[in-house]
């Protein structure tokens, strides 16, 4: 499931709308939000980015000689095909976004960014993760969605300050067991792959508190989040998930969203919980010794019907 303007929700940054050119950076700051002014200056960039040249890199690139004084570089939506080794020299740089791009790797100096805490990678041509990634300790955003990827590499695991994971519409068709390694993780966007189940490992995670999980095949609701009563969010919806077990024992859950799913119940929750899906809103079912008072006090509590207006003569 894409969220439109998800960066900036989770971030705190304006909208899309509000980064129009010839506007500063995402964050109103000094960075350079480095996108084209018009039509045809994007189609010019797309034209030039096929050429590799280093002077028609620098075009598409742009005027980036410094590192910006809010430590922020946003290289999204500019048709790259290489990224600009240059930037790798700014060793202060504490956000980069590379989104909406033609990248399929990085280069190893990328490893001199040892500040960087938010890397955005998603909707680009990755179809595996560049090793290189794995070395950028202080990375706590981490957006792979909409790319290629099929697994994730062991060494994901040395990403230890991680908070938020991507991986939104890649090609996974089970959740990489080095997710499980990720102990500060607190959201986890799975939605839109190929998953049919969730491993055992991942109640691991005690500080994760939001799952997002629709669009894929689960064909039952995955029992690892059952022992997982420290989630606030879960998002099943779009699966095949055709019963739901109860819910009510997850003492922290605000949230749960079973939509489009061909479920025969709804999820039982403890009080408080909104419930986003069928039968979301119904009155529980009293049990059947309570049902004839349920109903005769139903009945009661009904308003008289008006009485009948005589014919107007």
């Amino acid at each position: 499931m894409i969220i439109p303007g998800y960066k900036e929700r989770v971030e705190g940054i304006p909208s899309s709308e509000q980064r129009a050119s010839p506007l500063p950076d995402r964050a109103g700051g000094q960075g350079l939000a480095l996108r084209p002014a018009s039509h045809m200056g994007n189609t010019i960039r797309a034209l030039v980015a096929f050429i590799p040249t280093d002077r028609c890199q620098s075009y598409v690139v742009g005027d980036l000689r410094e590192m910006p004084l809010d430590r922020m570089v946003d290289l999204s939506g500019r048709q790259l095909r290489r990224f600009p080794l240059h930037v790798c020299s700014f060793t202060e740089l504490v956000k980069l976004y590379l989104s909406d791009n033609h990248l399929h790797s990085l280069p190893p100096d990328l490893a001199q960014l040892q500040n960087l805490q938010i890397l955005a990678l998603d909707f680009n041509n990755f179809k595996a993760l560049p090793q290189v990634v794995c070395t950028l300790k202080q990375l706590c955003i981490l957006y792979l969605g909409n790319n290629k990827l099929c697994d994730l590499p062991e060494e994901l695991s040395l990403l230890q300050n991680l908070r938020t994971l991507w991986l939104e519409s890649n090609c996974l068709t089970r959740l990489p067991d080095v997710v499980c390694e990720l102990r500060l993780l607190k959201t986890l966007h799975a939605g839109s792959n190929a998953l049919r189940l969730l491993p055992g490992q991942l109640r691991r995670l005690r500080e994760l508190r939001t799952i997002w999980l629709s669009g894929n095949q689960l064909a039952d609701f995955p029992p690892v989040l059952l022992h997982m009563p420290f989630l606030e969010v879960i998002d099943v919806d779009r699966n095949s998930i055709r019963s739901f077990p109860s819910l009510a024992h997850l003492t922290n859950l605000k949230l749960v969203i079973y939509d489009h799913n061909p479920c025969r119940n709804a999820p039982k929750v403890g009080k408080g919980v909104r419930r986003v899906g069928r039968w979301a809103e119904e009155t529980p079912e009293p049990e059947a010794r309570k049902a004839r008072r349920y109903a005769l006090a139903k009945e009661e509590n009904r308003e008289p019907p008006p009485p009948l207006l005589p014919p107007s003569s």
